[in-house]
């Protein structure tokens, strides 16, 4: 059995497309009606957790409501299917011939994802992998997605011992197969992601379980162990919001390579912004937009003659934000659209902006250690749920924590003060250029080896019989 990430006819579906395409005639009424859904026995189940990620007014507790609906009619409906492997496991367990335990042995980690190709995750994730200590950790692949050929996947493949391509398995058959190879802890990249199997899971084929970096969220259904973390996104006091045990790195959860040289910046015209004016970006996606941050960001052009607002190409939401900053005042033309491009191209242009504009309550990710790495300050609000801390998180990482906000009134005071004091924002600039270099956040042998501690602070309690646990590195 496959779980899909948003079923057919899904009530949300309406949403999601209002969201991707900046249609916020009706924005203000989806907060209720999602906690309406979350409250109703007949609609339990039906709300895609993912959904909730970036509307505003839900809290990390009634996330971790709608995961846990979620997954419950799913895990009843696999209930025998569950049970049968859950023998079938415990037999082999039983039966294998005695050898090296993993005390004695390297640990074997199994990553989970259909994203070992050209994107976000892999970016984030390749150099990390490469540190990896080889002479502890035995690293498999367990990859259901395709190659897109443009040479990533060929590098991952080098960081694993084995790469298994189970994309022509279902979820039961994958299961075997990963229990078969005897991994003692599989990490889940995805969640309620596009082109999930965490569902995979539920059938337990480890006998650590672990989500990382894909989902920024709880899980909910009790089938996932730990939560790689870090303290800034999931306070202690927060723990009861998340149904995996949290595991805290010391910095930040997030590993960002530093390896790649940042290649020379093309010039404004080549980016399609004009010569002089001060340049404001946001590259995510669109869904994350809400009309109260773009109220923010066109107030903020209006203080500033001459600025645009440079923001990720969309067919859809283009229109629909061009208007949207008519109605606001603004003229259409001070937003400008990039096209999307590769990964190094992408980090060449963006050393082009002078400030970047964090949405909430789903910030920026990737594109904001991208952001930090191309020497680009970022002003974020941080929330109270997982994805609305991530910023804040990387920012700390950094050095930056002073441009990390509590509320839209400071992140709106913030940013202007920033935006209209161009000696204050060059001198960050030039302190974020010396700070890059030994943050936190860009040592990645040092992010490996926090890793790798939670990694064997998990399976010592496992081999002393002790369930899951917060796990803390100072």
């Amino acid at each position: 059995m496959t779980i899909a990430c948003t079923p057919p006819r899904s009530p949300m579906h309406h949403y999601a497309r209002s969201r991707a395409w900046c249609e916020w005639e009706d924005f203000a009424q989806w907060p209720a009606r999602a906690l309406a859904m979350l409250a109703d026995p007949g609609e339990q189940g039906r709300l895609p957790p993912f959904h909730l990620l970036s509307l505003p007014g839900i809290s990390a507790a009634d996330q971790r409501d709608c995961a846990d609906q979620w997954m419950a009619a799913r895990l009843a409906a696999s209930a025998d299917e569950r049970a049968l492997l859950a023998r079938e496991f415990a037999s082999t367990d039983l039966l294998a011939a005695p050898g090296p335990g993993p005390a004695t042995r390297r640990l074997r980690i199994g990553y989970l994802s259909c994203d070992f190709h050209q994107h976000a995750t892999a970016l984030l994730m390749v150099e990390m992998l490469e540190a990896h200590d080889a002479a502890d950790f035995e690293l498999h692949a367990y990859s259901h997605g395709a190659d897109d050929g443009l040479g990533m996947r060929q590098r991952l493949a080098r960081c694993f011992a084995q790469f298994h391509d189970i994309s022509g398995l279902d979820d039961l058959q994958a299961a075997r197969a990963i229990h078969a190879d005897g991994i003692d802890i599989l990490v889940d990249l995805k969640g309620y992601t596009a082109g999930t199997r965490t569902a995979l899971l539920t059938y337990r084929p480890a006998p650590l379980q672990v989500s990382f970096l894909g989902y920024p969220g709880t899980l909910g259904g009790g089938f996932c162990d730990y939560l790689i973390s870090d303290h800034f996104i999931t306070p202690q006091d927060r723990a009861g919001d998340y149904s995996e045990a949290l595991a805290c790195m010391p910095h930040s959860y997030q590993p960002h390579g530093r390896s790649m040289a940042l290649p020379p910046a093309p010039s404004r015209a080549a980016a399609g912004l004009p010569e002089q004016g001060l340049v404001l970006c946001c590259f995510n996606q669109a869904y994350k937009f809400t009309p109260a941050m773009f109220d923010i960001w066109c107030q903020l052009l209006a203080q500033v003659p001459g600025s645009v607002l440079w923001l990720l190409h969309s067919d859809q939401a283009e229109g629909n934000l061009r208007q949207e900053a008519m109605q606001r005042g603004i003229a259409p033309h001070r937003l400008v659209f990039a096209e999307d491009q590769p990964h190094a191209a992408h980090l060449a242009r963006l050393q082009l902006a002078d400030l970047a504009l964090d949405t909430s309550p789903y910030n920026a990710h990737t594109t904001a250690s991208d952001a930090l790495w191309a020497g680009v300050p970022l002003v974020t609000c941080a929330g109270e749920t997982f994805a609305s801390r991530v910023a804040g998180s990387l920012l700390r990482a950094v050095g930056l924590p002073e441009l990390v906000t509590h509320d839209l009134v400071a992140y709106a005071a913030l940013a202007a003060s920033l935006a209209t004091d161009p000696a204050r924002l060059r001198a960050l600039r030039l302190r974020l250029a010396a700070l890059r270099v030994h943050a936190p956040l860009f040592d990645v042998p040092g992010h490996a080896r926090s890793l790798e501690t939670l990694y064997r602070a998990m399976w010592a309690r496992h081999q002393a019989g002790l369930p899951p646990a917060a796990l803390s590195l100072s």
